[in-house]
């Protein structure tokens, strides 16, 4: 059974039902935990800031994409943390997901980016091949 699940999520639809399948699967196990993580990347940030003006303002913003994600958890009643992570999303969850020793990694197959996922292939790709743990990729 699956005990120590990383959940990454972008707020898209797509992570949104990887969030319903990740909490489907800890309910599995009583003493299981999600950690939901959240990759701030370095143009996004920029981008926030400048369209947001201060620290506070963008702190929230990103909150609040992840907000929907925390209400399917708390539904599920199943046990969570989130984590904020900064950098390139796929790297940043593949270095966390590897360090951390889960024993499963979910995660959306498409995520808000679509250009990125064309051009420089996707999250889920790259997290696929390089964690060292089972990975689902939730479609």
């Amino acid at each position: 059974m699956f005990k120590n699940i990383l959940l990454a999520t972008d707020g898209s639809m797509h992570a949104l039902r990887a969030a319903i399948k990740a909490s489907e699967i800890a309910k599995m196990n009583p003493d299981a935990i999600i950690t939901v993580v959240y990759v701030i990347d370095g143009s996004t940030s920029k981008c926030d800031m400048l369209s947001e003006g201060n620290k506070e303002a963008v702190l929230e913003k990103r909150l609040r994409k992840l907000r929907p994600t925390e209400e399917i958890l708390r539904k599920q009643c199943v046990n969570f943390k989130v984590e904020l992570l900064k950098g390139e999303p796929g790297p940043e969850i593949v270095k966390y997901a590897n360090k951390q020793h889960f024993d499963l990694v979910v995660v959306g197959s498409r995520g808000l980016n679509g250009l990125q996922e064309m051009v420089l292939g996707s999250v889920s790709h790259k997290v696929a091949k390089r964690v060292e743990c089972p990975v689902m990729i939730v479609k």
